[in-house]
């Protein structure tokens, strides 16, 4: 696959449906120039469905592990049913038992295919492997795939290892805690997923609480492959205090900021009430970038997707959990995490991800910068005080000194989401410029962005009167069909 440049060839007419982002092999990202093409997509519009060519791992399957599914199936002689490849037998038996669950009698069964445990499943069943490939991201990565397939050269053993090791110093430089308390995973989903079942080694099998409008899979994990989940949208203290007596639940989820809607909530104060109350706190820093916030000292655990900031490719799937220091379950935690952990992160895609996250300390400055001069150029006046956000994370969300605050990479988000709300001016200009639509993974059309406001490629300014500039800004609902 040649790499196309995409800042000075961007994927924004109607041929270019269906193209990676970027154009290499392991994308995780597809384009969707049009409009119409975003709600093709969102409605399954098989004409726009076969069109593309990548797509986030967890929504679909990359070309590679496409190719070992269906190979699989031939070879087994299961052409009617569907194949859901694993990196080893304890994640397929995991999904298998996921679908037993759902219902007893479906057929499947765990076959090795050039040393892949894959699922072999029923049509009719087929939606719960599904359910839980998406919301586990424990599925055979695309770098994986292509090994198996003799694609690509499997690397030493010792190279992954090396590359696993330095991940982890870096991570523990970051958050400023020891190395014994990081652990990799192959995605952020299921970074969340060995921290769920963590959770309920240590308090059992009671739901959780989500505190505030969450990213969908952060709150259907729990709700479809554990014991359940409960959702509270008020995020005041009053609140959440009468929904923890009420409920008594086993571990507090929150997102820091939340995604879509980039809410802050009263973090410090939420710890202290969950302290007194015996219940471990989980924050998913994905948004904020633990770079721009210290949470340490607020969670007993932070997950994060490495695929988004920390990456900064777009071709790597990637997580990590972080057990906070300052955690009275510090140690209880620590000792279930390997137990309960399906799979690590490959050799392939370690050693890929050490070499791109080599700069990630200068790529965030230069990230946050850039974002809030893209913020500034989107909007045609100054609708918001920054000053007050960034007092307010800092006061609720932990933001480092000298960190972005949480705006940076996040307020593109809202602008995306906006597209998806209001007037066609609005939604045409974000379409066809520097995000080049990619609502799949915003982060890599945020990367495009910070690289041409560099450059100091011109933006055309967008037309939004100011009842819905200001609608769009202090919006507390989540909009209407908006994207997971």
């Amino acid at each position: 696959m040649t790499e196309r440049n995409l800042l000075i060839d961007p994927c924004w007419s109607a041929k270019d449906l269906g193209e990676p982002l970027p154009s290499r092999p392991h994308a995780v990202s597809v384009a969707l120039p049009r409009w119409e093409d975003v709600i093709a997509y969102e409605e399954k519009v098989p004409a726009c469905i076969n069109s593309l060519k990548a797509i986030y791992p967890r929504f679909g399957f990359n070309p590679f592990v496409a190719e070992i599914a269906r190979k699989s199936l031939e070879f087994h002689d299961e052409s009617k049913k569907t194949s859901w490849p694993y990196p080893n037998r304890a994640s397929a038996l995991s999904a298998q038992e996921y679908c037993l669950r759902e219902n007893s009698d479906c057929f499947s069964k765990i076959e090795d295919f050039l040393g892949v445990s894959c699922l072999i499943i029923d049509q009719k069943n087929t939606s719960s492997a599904k359910a839980f490939w998406q919301h586990t991201g424990l599925g055979l990565s695309s770098r994986e795939a292509a090994i198996a397939l003799g694609k690509e050269k499997k690397p030493l053993t010792s190279d992954g290892d090396c590359a696993r090791e330095e991940l982890i110093k870096r991570l523990a430089n970051i958050y400023n805690c020891d190395n014994s308390l990081i652990r990799l995973h192959r995605s952020g989903m299921a970074a969340l997923t060995t921290i769920l079942s963590a959770i309920n080694c240590i308090k059992g099998t009671s739901s959780t609480l989500q505190i505030g409008f969450p990213y969908v899979d952060v709150l259907k994990l729990p709700q479809i492959i554990f014991q359940g989940s409960d959702l509270i949208i008020k995020t005041k203290l009053n609140h959440i205090k009468e929904e923890l007596d009420k409920n008594n639940p086993a571990a507090l989820i929150i997102e820091i900021p939340s995604n879509p809607l980039l809410q802050c909530v009263d973090l410090i104060s939420i710890s202290k009430l969950a302290k007194e109350k015996n219940i471990p706190v989980i924050v998913d820093d994905t948004i904020g970038s633990s770079l721009n916030v210290h949470l340490t000292p607020y969670a007993d655990v932070i997950f994060s997707s490495l695929t988004k900031s920390f990456a900064g490719r777009g071709d790597i799937l990637a997580g990590s959990t972080v057990i906070s220091p300052y955690s009275k379950w510090k140690k209880e935690i620590a000792e279930i995490i390997p137990k309960v952990a399906l799979s690590t992160l490959s050799d392939s895609d370690a050693i890929e991800l050490e070499l791109t996250s080599r700069d990630v300390k200068d790529r965030l400055k230069r990230l946050n910068q850039s974002c809030l001069k893209l913020k500034e150029k989107l909007e045609t006046k100054k609708v918001e005080d920054e000053g007050r956000f960034r007092r307010e994370t800092a006061r609720q969300g932990g933001r480092r000194p000298g960190g972005g605050s949480g705006r940076s990479t996040a307020s593109a988000r809202r602008m995306a989401l906006a597209a998806r709300t209001y007037s066609p001016p609005w939604s045409f200009f974000l379409l066809r410029s520097t995000f080049y639509n990619v609502f799949l993974y915003f982060e890599v059309g945020m990367w495009f962005a910070a690289e041409l406001l560099s450059s100091e490629t011109k933006l055309a300014e967008p037309r939004l009167n100011r009842r819905r500039r200001h609608r769009f800004v202090h919006a507390t609902r989540p909009p209407k069909g908006h994207m997971s």
